[in-house]
């Protein structure tokens, strides 16, 4: 199959602190060195992006000599924490910045959707911003028109097409962004964790319209923290860590590194910046006993306590929530602390919240945590999958009869039978 995309040895460079390149020193000694034909001396200087540790370089290394290559048709998921070089290679694929050292070789119109509003201009209405980014990919006025109405009617926003896209919610734009890039047709459609701010329907339709577009022979990558539709859509996943490529490989190995990797175990702590209004200063998965462990019985319940702190006088709407997942799954998302009025206003200080997982609800594997700490339309503060525990089955007893290791799913649930005669 032909490879479409050949990225070889990127590196991107960004100075810490300061706007522009540096010194004006910096600027000399690079100019000297470029008239005697010698390589940028600043070039190769800077730290690994590993935003946990502090360190004593003004330069770091957002990315760090990155190598791969795409082929015709291909579905790439791109996975990793947050500050993991992720959307800074997509700007750069994209040609929204240049890379500090390496070469990418494209062949074909590229198409991308990085952020909310990504190439619309917001004075314009959303039907000038249809013909303006295609006119960018370099298409013809009449070749726009045949898609005009697949793209309003893919993004729902008919009604609006004549008003200016400064008006438009975020999930609107959204809508209207993705409709655009995937339904001009692009050879390489590039698509970031934007597609987070839809519904759920909308996000469905994205996937089904990204998996049309590869059966069409062009290729996607595509960005996301959601394990589920990254494992649905991709065959092939690249994992980066730090600014570098830590693997490439099918989907399923590399999210299970990814997540064996990434997700602590079943306790952490963080240094509190008081920069933010409220940040989590711990995670702890813990038995009835209240004594933190990473291994739970199936007949255990595990309570995960986060105790968090409150930088403002008076907080409202504080918002603690988890997303339970298995490798592979989300499995579900915390009726959050919303609906308890211990939370709805609160006062700077340190709190404690905690959530309880039952007993015999969930089957023997190891299961991955994200919390959420936010306000109404506000997320202050998301750690994904940043501690972890394991189930296992060590006393299945006769209160537990009727369960069976080899029944399919995840989640258990006695429930309570009941059995009615009606006729006869």
């Amino acid at each position: 199959m032909e490879t479409i995309l050949e990225v070889e040895n990127i590196s991107k460079q960004y100075r810490l602190g300061l706007v522009g390149t540096g010194t004006m020193v910096h600027d000399l000694n690079r100019f000297f060195h470029k008239i005697r034909g010698k390589e940028d001396p600043y070039s190769l200087v800077g730290e690994v992006n590993d935003r946990t540790k502090s360190g004593d370089s003004n330069f770091v290394m957002a990315l760090n000599d990155v190598s791969f290559s795409v082929k015709k048709g291909e579905i790439i998921g791109i996975i990793g924490k947050n500050g993991a070089g992720k959307s800074t290679l997509l700007k750069i694929l994209s040609k929204i910045t240049s890379p500090s050292a390496g070469s990418i070789k494209i062949k074909g119109r590229l198409s991308a959707l990085l952020e909310v509003g990504t190439g619309f201009h917001p004075e314009l209405t959303g039907r000038e911003n249809i013909f303006l980014n295609g006119a960018i990919l370099g298409m013809r006025k009449s070749e726009i028109e045949e898609k005009l109405d697949q793209i309003v009617e893919f993004a729902g926003v008919e009604r609006y097409l004549d008003t200016p896209v400064k008006r438009y919610s975020s999930g609107m734009t959204v809508r209207l962004g993705f409709s655009v890039a995937a339904h001009l047709e692009p050879d390489i459609l590039v698509v970031d964790e934007v597609l987070a701010v839809g519904d759920q329907e909308f996000q469905k339709k994205c996937i089904g319209k990204m998996q049309d577009v590869s059966k069409q022979g062009r290729t996607v990558l595509f960005v996301s923290h959601n394990m589920g539709s990254i494992a649905s859509l991709c065959e092939k996943c690249i994992y980066m860590k730090n600014g570098s490529l830590e693997k490439i490989g099918p989907t399923s190995e590399i999210i299970s590194l990814y997540l064996e990797n990434e997700s602590k175990a079943s306790s952490i702590s963080f240094d509190l910046t008081g920069t933010k209004k409220a940040e989590i200063a711990s995670i702890s998965c813990k038995n009835k006993d209240n004594i933190t462990q990473e291994f739970f019985d199936i007949n255990e319940s595990v309570t995960i306590e986060v105790e968090y702190k409150v930088n403002e006088e008076n907080l409202h709407g504080l918002v603690v929530a988890f997303i339970l997942a298995s490798e592979m799954t989300p499995l579900f998302y915390t009726f959050n602390t919303e609906s308890n009025n211990s939370f709805t206003r609160v006062s700077n200080g340190r709190y404690i919240a905690s959530y309880t997982i039952p007993a015999m609800f969930l089957k023997a594997g190891k299961y991955f945590i994200t919390i959420n700490l936010g306000l109404p339309k506000e997320l202050v503060q998301g750690l994904d999958s940043v501690v972890s525990f394991t189930v296992e089955e060590q006393t299945l007893n006769s209160e537990n009869k009727g369960f069976r290791r080899d029944r399919p799913g995840v989640i258990v649930h006695q429930g309570e039978w009941k059995n009615t005669k009606i006729e006869g």
